[in-house]
């Protein structure tokens, strides 16, 4: 059974009944996550007109860029999630307790174990690089909004292996553990804002946006600092606490900022980073220690580098910004929403879908948005990229029912067909210029 309106909004703040959020069995807990999209979607636009309002900058590219992300890491959620729990019903055979799942005290034990395990996890990912190159993506926003919430690398699920299982040994219930690490997921949303700048007396206790921001700071001063999700408290025993100051701006992003907003770019390219790190050792410890310490790790340093020679970013910095037109802006606007309805529809068939449907959807869906992100950073290649997945789109689709709605069917397909029909023409006139130059430039020689 679906939640009511105030029921969804309470899991976002961890407002939630025990007694209504505790399962027997796994099959039986609702799809927390999902069902909260739409307000996600309502929060996301209502800060949107608030900030237009305020008078405050709104990029269209960046929040492109974060939702693109936002798409890939729930199309693919149904392989890292399952890796991120991998073994723990096995595990649970070994407990050293049996915790009932209908008891509140297992309850509110789950809470908190889940809370603690998550400022451990965070804290890993920016403490190891192998992990830090999933996380990473998460803190490439150089801006600071709801959007950047949806910024889960699709890799990063999978970067929790091995920190949930021991609360099999303890006893946990597999439900229990299913639910808190949603409604935990799920508390993080509402702290990837500007607009909230204190929740008074109660920052002592829970993480607040003005905690967060801190987090997502480039400056020497915030990095690896308020790991926690639901509970500062963690931060503030383990060493890691640090308050927003009001004399030094924080500089959102990353200390080496990536030139782009392509989210499958932003996916992959610090793995490359990672390798060539390690290859580039004099010995075989050190790469070992290139991947499993710290980013900022260099031989004859402390495991998490040394904090000397870490650059020390201040505002204002330049943010990569590459202008985007009206028309273009409906135009990507546009398709990003065709191309999260198309994930929505794999998260909805994954059941009944075939193996071989589900990866020509994931593949679509990835060459989707790379091309996208393409368009935003006005790569060469992205006009013709762009004509060739319309004019697939339309081949595949003519004459052939794709969400059995006619209208819909109708409508999608003549905005593929007009799209690429637009895309075509650009493509030619690109090449057409590229010719011209390429002949001058032959005179010339």
């Amino acid at each position: 059974m679906g939640q009511t309106l105030f029921q969804r909004l309470g899991t976002l703040l961890y407002i939630v009944n025990p007694n209504t959020t505790s399962f027997e069995h796994v099959s039986e807990i609702p799809n927390y996550v999902d069902e909260a999209v739409p307000l996600f979607i309502a929060f996301m636009i209502i800060e949107a007109i608030i900030r237009m309002l305020q008078g405050k900058e709104i990029r269209v590219n960046e929040g492109l860029c974060s939702i693109g992300i936002g798409i890939l890491h729930e199309a693919t959620v149904f392989l890292s999630g399952t890796l991120m729990f991998f073994g723990y019903q096995w595990l649970y055979q070994f407990r050293l307790l049996t915790l009932p799942w209908d008891s509140i005290y297992t309850w509110f034990g789950a809470f908190v174990f889940i809370d603690f395990i998550y400022y451990w996890i965070h804290r890993a990912n920016h403490e190891i690089n192998l992990l830090w190159a999933a996380h990473q993506v998460h803190h490439s926003s150089e801006d600071y909004n709801l959007t950047i919430a949806l910024r889960l690398s699709i890799f990063q699920r999978a970067a929790y292996f091995g920190f949930y299982q021991p609360l099999a040994i303890l006893g946990f219930p597999f439900s229990m553990v299913i639910v808190h690490a949603a409604f935990n997921y799920l508390f993080q949303f509402w702290v990837h804002t500007d607009l909230i700048k204190s929740i008074g007396p109660l920052e002592y206790v829970f993480m607040s946006p003005s905690h967060h921001r801190v987090h997502h700071g480039s400056n020497k001063w915030c990095l690896d600092k308020n790991y926690a999700s639901v509970f500062i408290l963690w931060d503030r025993i383990f060493g890691t606490f640090e308050a927003e100051k009001t004399d030094d701006e924080i500089v959102y992003g990353l200390t080496d900022q990536p030139q782009t907003h392509n989210p499958v770019y932003m996916e992959f390219y610090y793995f490359k980073h990672l390798y060539q790190k390690a290859k580039g050792m004099t010995n075989w410890r050190d790469s070992f220690k290139a991947i499993f310490f710290g980013p900022g790790w260099s031989p004859g340093t402390p495991r998490l580098g040394d904090p000397a020679t870490f650059p020390d970013i201040k505002a204002p910095r330049q943010k990569y910004d590459p202008p985007l037109s009206l028309g273009l802006s409906a135009y990507l606007i546009l398709h990003t929403i065709i191309i999260f309805l198309t994930q929505q529809t794999l998260l909805h068939h994954l059941q009944t879908a075939s193996w071989m449907t589900i990866a020509l959807a994931l593949f679509c869906i990835f060459l989707s948005v790379g091309v996208m992100g393409g368009l935003i950073d006005n790569r060469w290649w992205a006009a013709p990229f762009e004509a060739v997945r319309c004019a697939a789109y339309v081949t595949y689709a003519y004459g052939r029912p794709v969400t059995y709605i006619p209208v819909i069917d109708g409508a999608i397909l003549t905005c593929f067909t007009v799209s690429m029909m637009i895309w075509t023409v650009q493509s030619m006139q690109q090449t057409s210029s590229i010719l011209k130059i390429s002949q001058k430039l032959i005179k010339i020689n």
